[in-house]
C-alpha cells in the first residue's frame, strides 16, 4: 500500500475542500469515497433500483467504472466516458448516498476498490469510514468537525453559489437527517478513529487548517 492519509468528518466540516488542497500540496492522489457512493445512488435513481434488491445493487457496484480526473483546479468524477460530476452533487443523491451506503454489500465492494486503488498511489482518502474502516493502518489519521450552525451555513452558502434556490431551514434539516444516519449505522458508523487527530473547524478558515494538518505530517 502506498503512504495514505485520512480524512474523515460530518457533512460541512470542510474536509473535501481540505482533502483537495492536501493531496495537491503534498502530490499526492485525491480519493474522494463520498463521490464513489454518489456515483452508484445515480446509477440507482437512474435505474429504478429499489434498495431491498440487493442482487442488482450488487451488480451494480462490481461493474461500476468510475473514475477521477483532474481538470485545472477540479477534480471530475466519470462514469466510463461520462462526467457526472455536477450529476451526483444534488441534495436527493446526497440523501440516497448516504442511504446506499448503510448497505453491507455495497461497503464491503467500495471498501475492496477503494483499497486496490491504495495499492499503487499515494493518497488522501476523504470520507467517513477511511481511519475506522477502510484504512484502519494508514500512516496519519484527521478527524475534521465544526459546530451544526457552522456546517448547516457553509452548506447554505455552497448550494447558494452553484444558483439552488433553498432555504437555511431546509439545508439544517437535510443535514440533521444525514448526521442522524451517519452516526447512528450499525455498519461503519461516523466516528474519530481512536489514533485521529481532531481538528475544530469551526473559526479556521482553510489555510490554517491545512498548516496545521501539516504540521502534524511532518512530524509524524
Amino acid at each position: 500500500m502506498g503512504d495514505v492519509i485520512t480524512i474523515d468528518g460530518p457533512a460541512g466540516s470542510g474536509k473535501s475542500t481540505v482533502a483537495k488542497i492536501l493531496a495537491k500540496r503534498l502530490g499526492y492522489t485525491y480519493l474522494d469515497t463520498g463521490a464513489m457512493y454518489r456515483a452508484v445512488a445515480l446509477l440507482v435513481k437512474e435505474n429504478r433500483i429499489d434498495l431491498e434488491d440487493r442482487y442488482s445493487l450488487k451488480r451494480i457496484c462490481e461493474s461500476i467504472k468510475i473514475r477521477f480526473m483532474q481538470q485545472g483546479n477540479e477534480q471530475k468524477v466519470f462514469l466510463g466516458e461520462r462526467d457526472i460530476s455536477e450529476d451526483i452533487r444534488t441534495s436527493e443523491i446526497d440523501l440516497l448516498s448516504s442511504d446506499i451506503s448503510l448497505i453491507k454489500e455495497v461497503r464491503e465492494i467500495m471498501t475492496a476498490l477503494q483499497r486496490r486503488i491504495a495499492e499503487n498511489a499515494n493518497l488522501v482518502a476523504e470520507g467517513r469510514d477511511m481511519g475506522t474502516v477502510v484504512f484502519p493502518d494508514a500512516r496519519i489519521k484527521f478527524f475534521l468537525t465544526a459546530t451544526f450552525e457552522t456546517r448547516a451555513m457553509r452548506r447554505y452558502v455552497e448550494r447558494k453559489d452553484k444558483g439552488d434556490n433553498i432555504s437555511i431551514e431546509k439545508i439544517k434539516k437535510e443535514l440533521a437527517k444525514r448526521d442522524t444516519q451517519d452516526q447512528s449505522r450499525s455498519l461503519a458508523p461516523l466516528k474519530p478513529a481512536k489514533d485521529a487527530i481532531v481538528i475544530d473547524t469551526t473559526d479556521m478558515d482553510i489555510e490554517k487548517v491545512i498548516d496545521e494538518m501539516i504540521f502534524h505530517i511532518e512530524k509524524s
